[in-house]
């Protein structure tokens, strides 16, 4: 079975070489894409042999995410991983999400950092359990963790995914596309990895973007 891993990655010089060490161990084959960073993450994930994908503008996490998807589909991958750049996953999780799908027939898997929540920062899980309840009330589907960076999708599911969303809505948008097409998912318990840098990052990118996300939400809600 062929595994790959999209790593959406945005100004992430800092990380991007611990993250592709660590994750070459448990895949066949990485996509980085690069949406626009200014600094050196291109120059360093090229370095690692890697196929790197450049937006010549920031587009957004969303975009990203539908770009290496894609890529990946089209790279005959069996199972598509998507993995956050910041360190805050561990590669090590992979081969847990891959047996549960296997095991399972689960078209997605996603990571739950909510499962078991014991290290989370309370501002984290404040901000997530909102997120899971905007994306119930809008589309009739609960998780524990729909903004979970790490999840897995097989060919299946990556063939049906109608992404339409450029930036921070797209992960409820995923989780109201696995209901759309009456995907078979599953949960499983992760440990998220925090640090001074990754925690250094807005919560929720901030109120505004905060709004922001939840009129595109609805927008998608009304427009079904």
């Amino acid at each position: 079975m062929k595994v790959i891993t999209v790593i959406p990655a945005f100004n992430e010089e800092k990380t991007i070489g611990k993250v592709l060490d660590d994750v070459k161990n448990y895949c066949d084959n990485i996509i980085v894409v690069d949406d626009g960073s200014v600094d050196r993450t291109f120059e360093i994930a090229k370095q690692y042999g890697v196929k790197v994908i450049r937006h010549i503008i920031n587009r957004g996490l969303g975009a990203a995410l539908g770009t290496g998807i894609k890529v990946a589909f089209l790279d005959n991958a069996d199972y598509i991983i998507t993995f956050d750049a910041d360190g805050q996953h561990r590669g090590e999780d992979i081969p847990r999400l891959v047996k549960t799908a296997e095991e399972g027939s689960f078209d997605v898997v996603i990571g739950s950092r909510l499962i078991d929540s014991k290290g989370m920062p309370l501002t984290r899980r404040l901000a997530n359990w909102t997120g899971n309840f905007v994306t119930y009330f809008l589309f009739g589907i609960w998780v524990t963790d729909s903004q979970s960076g790490l999840r897995l999708f097989n060919r299946k599911s990556a063939e049906v995914l109608n992404l339409k969303s450029n930036r921070m809505e797209v992960s409820s948008e995923i989780i109201k596309e696995i209901k759309v097409n009456n995907l078979k998912f599953k949960e499983i318990p992760i440990k998220a990895i925090y640090t001074d840098y990754s925690l250094s990052k807005p919560t929720g990118q901030g109120f505004i973007m905060g709004l922001k996300t939840l009129w595109q939400l609805i927008l998608q809600k009304i427009s079904k």
